[in-house]
């Protein structure tokens, strides 16, 4: 797994026109978040592709060329942290509803909602703890269940952030139309 952080210009298109590449690179998305940044023109993109080190090579260089994205770096060897987030309604009566929210409790997730037939569940963590968690809720029965995809950042003083007022315009002068 290759995880590749995007800075995007936060319009409309730009999240069809990355998605469209990976296809053509015949790189499988595992996970693709978008969200604002600081900065409302700014949006941040997670990128988390089965393929090799090769493969997120060719994507990042393939990402850096599209006029809409900023910066692309792949993050994979560098200390980061990642967090996926997930809601799971899970069935639960009066009978095992304490044994359940033991569980939950245990992996550090919180009931959110609670129904005379279910529950559910929150929880922010790994994409393994997340998986971990579900595995010993589906014996109670999983009724729903939601998942955000991985967001991830660098660790430490590691600071990834676009150059100063970028935007498709100053990344590409000679495409811009000249000025009279």
């Amino acid at each position: 797994m290759q995880t590749i952080v995007c800075y995007v210009e936060n319009k409309p298109g730009v999240l069809n026109r990355v998605a469209s590449l990976t296809r053509r690179l015949a790189i499988n998305i595992d996970s693709l978040t978008v969200g604002p940044t600081e900065n409302e023109e700014i949006a941040r993109m997670t990128i988390c592709a089965h393929t090799d080190e090769n493969g997120a090579r060719r994507l990042e260089a393939s990402l850096e060329k599209l006029v809409d994205v900023l910066l692309a770096e792949n993050i994979s060897d560098r200390s980061m942290l990642e967090r996926d987030l997930a809601l799971i309604k899970v069935a639960a009566d009066h009978m095992n509803r304490p044994h359940l929210m033991e569980l939950v409790k245990a992996f550090r997730g919180r009931v959110v909602d609670v129904s005379p037939e279910s529950v559910i569940v929150e929880v922010s963590d790994t994409t393994e703890k997340i998986d971990g968690l579900l595995e010993v809720l589906r014996p109670f029965g999983v009724l729903e269940m939601g998942r955000t995809g991985r967001i991830a950042m660098t660790k430490g003083s590691d600071v990834l952030r676009p150059p100063t007022g970028a935007t498709s315009h100053s990344k590409h002068k000679d495409t811009a139309p000249a000025s009279s």
